[in-house]
């Protein structure tokens, strides 16, 4: 099963990937996750990254696209995938749908995870990761079981992203429409397209995916 998961940053894409990794056998590929892999590995199409990264440029849609090809070919992607951070624009989404229909692929459901834009500044500006390993906290909707400790490595090491301001995150989320938008009925005419509330409950917004695959 290929799935592309549409979602502005704190839609809560990452906490649903682990979910649906768990419950469908398939593996979550995050474009940033992809890109630092890609850089680290000095493959040739990491070390092209990097010197586009280096130089300030930003990574066209061709190497993106090259980089998922690489990437999907891997053993862990033969059952299947979950896009997260790729397609962001039209222009990405056509060539990842000639990728992979040279690849003999195509993509088998695209979610939409809708926000409230005041909304999501709140749950943006609330939430902290460990420092140690990465787990992720809110202020209100997920708080470590003991104060100050994380529940998954027991160290006190917390920290917040200094772009997760009010004003940034409105910038974050006004790209995110004015890119993505072009694609919901991209998607929507191919039959691929379901749309999710995001803002609900954790485990309702996990019943409301699984509804879509079972």
């Amino acid at each position: 099963m290929r799935i592309v998961l549409l979602g502005p940053p704190g839609a809560g894409k990452g906490t649903q990937s682990v979910v649906l990794e768990e419950k469908l056998g398939i593996i979550q590929l995050s474009t940033g996750d992809m890109l630092r892999s890609a850089v680290a590995s000095a493959s040739s199409i990491g070390k092209q990254i990097k010197s586009l990264m280096e130089s300030g440029s930003l990574v066209s849609d061709e190497v993106i696209v090259e980089m998922i090809s690489e990437r999907i070919s891997k053993s862990d992607c033969s059952n299947g995938f979950i896009l997260d951070g790729c397609p962001r624009t039209l222009a990405q989404a056509k060539a990842l749908d000639i990728m992979l229909a040279k690849e003999n692929m195509a993509l088998d459901y695209v979610i939409e995870m809708s926000v409230d834009a005041e909304k999501m500044v709140q749950r943006i500006v609330g939430r902290f990761n460990c420092q140690s390993c990465g787990a992720g906290y809110h202020d209100e909707f997920k708080t470590p079981q003991t104060a100050g400790t994380c529940d998954h490595c027991d160290k006190p090491d917390f920290q917040r992203r200094s772009d997760d301001n009010p004003e940034t995150i409105r910038k974050r989320l006004k790209a995110y429409d004015d890119q993505t938008a072009p694609l919901l009925p991209f998607y929507r005419d191919k039959s691929l397209l379901h749309t999710i509330n995001a803002m609900a409950p954790i485990d309702r917004v996990t019943s409301d995916l699984e509804a879509i695959f079972c």
